[in-house]
């Protein structure tokens, strides 16, 4: 669905927009501009020289029998030739630098633009969409703008010099050339039309069977404990199979392009070897001349082959052009204004000297909103939180708990009304001022590859070892970590898939807790942890929760009997709220689930 989005683009048109934005990548860096426009005009003017050596060749030594120069041009010729082996020398390091800096740079600028996208984003935008831009679309613009964007300036250049020095040489043949011009342009019209439509099909399907690959890695216990492997070997088959059948469409319309060019071209060579031939014989015409005349129609075809090469290259990169650009120059929903960039700064470039204390006042007046592809989740809500309480939020799923603490953090926005902190609307601060004071635990969490300092030090960069440890052991990690031979330097490999779920979670914690955050987030952080890991953070989280305002959604009602404030949420509105001995005592929603969730429990340690 996303991609059929991007195909009522207008680049899908196949304007060129996207190589705007592309080819001022390529032209940024002014001595790589330069080498390349050197290595073109010097590789253009040598192309144009050589013929010119031959014909002198041709009329003295053969035709004139004239021997005189004939050491110093033997000389001359082979400087030549040395000479040309270095501006070819330099044409290849100019096109290399190019491909290199391209894609670098096209994946730098995809990946802080992520960087910059909020939640909603995300939401509606497959991963192997993503996967694809930042990979095999970037990788192929490089290669293609790095030997396109050269052979194509080269060709220009080179048809340019030849059409004029044949001008110049004999305007009867001259036509000839003039006359299959227009041939080639009309036939390159149509098949570029073709080509781009093939390849545009082509990618849609490439990044599919990129997101399948994504799910296959992801998804593997889960395909095996289900044992549906064939299933998904059956649907990942298909997916290649049509992507098969579109690039070899594409792949054949390509290779007939080059081929039909190609006979265009060398039926020009032929007209003109005809024509010249009878003039030679007629005697309007040297041999030498007819000589060079044959080379560089020859030569001026080559160049409008390799020009129709490069444009169908082009075609086929088109795709992935208007893809990547539109992905770099996606506008974020959520973003700070002018003003408000000017003052505290981006997330790239924070001012953090312009922060004010966050104190930790969270209040929603008249806030509604709903999701981009959805039904309405809030509508005129209203709540008001002192600081340093701890809230808990209960209900069922889609009760809105988790959209609360979403707009909360600013990973959403309100459709309608506002949310202040500390007495203030949030978007007169900067969301980096907002998140420099949030902590974040989620309920599956998420490691990276290194070490388990290196993980928790993510919450704080310039943390300490000790810093470290002291977050470790305010939610009793330490006692594992101690365990391990290399402790805290303990490589904890992708994803933590060296600890157990209940450690992962307990590094999450001392992650979020090392930042000392004035708002701190649980978002059924504690519903993957067996009931024993449970017991053990629970103290420390409440140690943790004195002094800054928290927000747990709660899936396992044990969890939030201490908290100051129980909102019960159903169907985007509190239906009752209080702490939680008095919802006990009102029998109501929250005493139903408690019921409820306290049966099922006495009935699972019965059975166990």
């Amino acid at each position: 669905m996303f991609d059929e989005e991007y195909e009522d683009l207008d680049y899908s048109k196949g304007n060129v927009k996207p190589w705007n934005s592309i080819i001022k990548i390529v032209l940024e860096k002014k001595s790589e501009a330069i080498l390349l426009v050197l290595s073109v005009l010097l590789l253009a003017a040598a192309d144009l020289t050589y013929p010119l050596l031959n014909q002198y060749a041709i009329e003295y030594f053969i035709e004139k029998k004239d021997f005189t120069n004939a050491v110093a041009f033997i000389i001359f010729y082979f400087i030549f030739a040395a000479i040309y082996g270095l501006i070819v020398s330099l044409f290849i390091l100019a096109a290399n630098k190019i491909e290199i800096r391209v894609a670098y740079t096209l994946r730098e600028q995809s990946f802080k633009k992520l960087q910059e996208l909020p939640f909603s984003y995300f939401d509606i935008t497959p991963q192997g969409w993503i996967m694809a831009r930042v990979t095999s679309d970037s990788r192929k613009l490089s290669i293609i703008l790095s030997w396109g964007f050269i052979d194509f300036f080269w060709g220009f250049l080179t048809m340019i010099g030849i059409f004029i020095i044949l001008l110049i040489k004999n305007i009867q043949l001259s036509i000839i050339v003039i006359c299959i011009l227009p041939i080639l342009l009309i036939f390159s019209i149509i098949m570029r039309k073709v080509i781009l439509k093939h390849y545009r099909s082509a990618r849609k399907i490439n990044s599919e069977i990129t997101g399948a690959y994504n799910e296959g890695f992801l998804g593997a216990k889960t395909i095996k404990s289900l044992v549906i492997e064939n299933k998904v070997k059956d649907n990942f088959k298909d997916k290649a199979n049509k992507y098969k059948t579109s690039a070899l469409r594409a792949a054949a319309f390509s290779a007939l392009f080059g081929p039909v060019i190609f006979v265009i071209g060398y039926l020009g060579v032929g007209l003109t070897l005809y024509t010249g031939g009878i003039m030679v014989i007629g005697g309007t015409l040297l041999l030498s001349e007819l000589y060079l005349f044959i080379d560089y129609t020859i030569k001026f075809f080559d160049p409008v082959i390799s020009i129709s090469r490069v444009l169908g290259d082009f075609q086929q990169a088109q795709a992935s052009a208007e893809r990547i650009i539109s992905l770099i120059k996606e506008e974020p929903d959520i973003k700070d204004t002018p003003e408000v960039i000017e003052k505290y700064g981006t997330v790239f470039a924070p001012k953090r000297e312009n922060f004010e204390p966050l104190i930790g006042d969270v209040t929603f007046k008249d806030v509604s909103f709903k999701y981009k592809t959805g039904e309405q989740v809030l509508s005129h809500f209203n709540l008001d939180i002192k600081a340093g309480s701890n809230i808990a939020l209960v209900g069922h799923t889609g009760s809105g708990k988790s959209t609360i603490v979403n707009l909360i953090c600013r990973f959403y926005e309100p459709t309608s009304g506002e949310i202040l902190i500390d007495n203030k609307n949030y978007k007169e601060r900067s969301i980096t001022w907002l998140h420099d004071n949030l902590g974040y635990v989620l309920q599956t969490p998420q490691l990276f590859s290194g070490t388990i300092f290196e993980n928790v030090a993510y919450g704080k960069l310039d943390a300490t070892i000790e810093d470290v440890k002291k977050a470790c052991q305010l939610v009793k990690a330490d006692e594992f970590i101690e365990k391990l031979d290399d402790k805290y330097n303990t490589y904890i490999g992708e994803g933590g898939s060296k600890l157990s779920l209940g450690e992962k979670q307990l590094i999450s914690f001392a992650r979020a807790l090392i930042r000392d955050p004035k708002i701190l987030i649980l978002d059924e952080a504690t519903s993957s942890i067996d009931t024993k890991t449970e017991t053990l953070i629970q103290n420390a989280i409440n140690v943790a929760l004195k002094g800054r305002t928290s927000f747990m959604i709660a899936h396992r009602l044990s969890t939030v009997v201490n908290a100051d404030l129980i909102l019960v949420m159903d169907k985007g509105q509190i239906v009752e709220s209080g702490k939680h001995h008095d919802l006990l005592l009102k029998k109501g929603y929250y005493f139903e689930l408690y019921k409820t969730q306290f049966e099922q429990e006495a009935i699972n340690h019965l059975l166990n």
